[in-house]
């Protein structure tokens, strides 16, 4: 098969991109049964593959394995139904034997797929969060619920005219009825609706916002208190390094 072909079979895969599937063939996956047979250590050596993602490659061929075996035995299921015409004739033990037969049967295929059943996806795993002292948690929900009294400001005039956005500005001028503050006009920005001290700046979660825009950034964080923000600027190829080291370093980062 040509390089291009076995590329969109393995594209057909969740969670395999283009990139992905050219790093799998280049690393001599380059047939589908080959990845099938490797481990989860196997395809952690690929770049841009986690141990998660690798679980749910797996994962996804033993779904397929377990669909065959559950088609396969449709068929037998609807032969023991067909012989009806025969109970009528046979005897009422021989009838009795069979229904004790057939009630054993299915409760056998049931114990069979039961420790199937067990091997899903990973469990969802909690977001780290920050170590904070009580007067911070508390300066938090405070900031939450001033958050969510204050009004969206709204720039004068802007419903007057087309040309003017609605993004805040100051308003100015001797003629300005809202800078003078009458009745029935939107309200201005104000020092009374601004949140604690304590809180400015933080992340929702608690977390101290870090930009990262390489791996040897990560160093200076302190994975207790602070989070990392990787920068809009970096590429695909640095930003896994950068989601690898950070699990190693158990550092959260906020934009994934």
């Amino acid at each position: 098969m040509v390089k291009e072909d076995i590329v969109e079979e393995l594209t057909k895969i969740k969670g395999i991109g283009k990139a992905k599937a050219e790093l799998l063939y280049e690393k001599g996956f380059n047939s589908i049964d080959k990845l099938k047979k490797a481990s989860i250590e196997d395809l952690v050596k690929v770049e841009g593959i986690t141990e998660t993602m690798a679980k749910k490659i797996k994962n996804q061929f033993k779904e397929k394995i377990e669909k065959k075996e559950v088609e396969s035995d449709k068929p037998k299921k609807s032969e023991s139904k067909k012989p009806a015409t025969k109970k009528a004739t046979e005897p009422k033990v021989k009838q009795e034997k069979k229904k004790e037969k057939e009630i054993k049967e299915p409760k056998e295929e049931e114990t069979k797929q039961e420790p199937k059943e067990e091997i899903e996806e990973d469990e969802y795993k909690v977001k780290k969060k920050p170590i904070l002292t009580k007067d911070q948690k508390e300066k938090l929900i405070l900031r939450k619920n001033i958050k969510k009294r204050t009004p969206h400001f709204l720039r004068e005039e802007w419903f007057r005219y087309k040309r003017i956005p609605k993004n805040w500005r100051k308003p100015d001028g001797i003629t300005s009825k809202m800078r003078i503050n009458l009745k029935y006009r939107p309200s201005k920005v104000r020092v009374g609706f601004r949140g604690p001290k304590e809180t400015r700046g933080l992340h929702p979660s608690g977390f101290k916002e870090v930009i990262i825009k390489n791996v040897n950034d990560l160093e200076n964080i302190n994975p207790k208190t602070e989070a990392a923000r990787i920068s809009g600027s970096v590429g695909t190829k640095k930003r896994i390094d950068i989601e690898k080291k950070a699990e190693e370093l158990e550092i959260r980062i906020l934009n994934i």
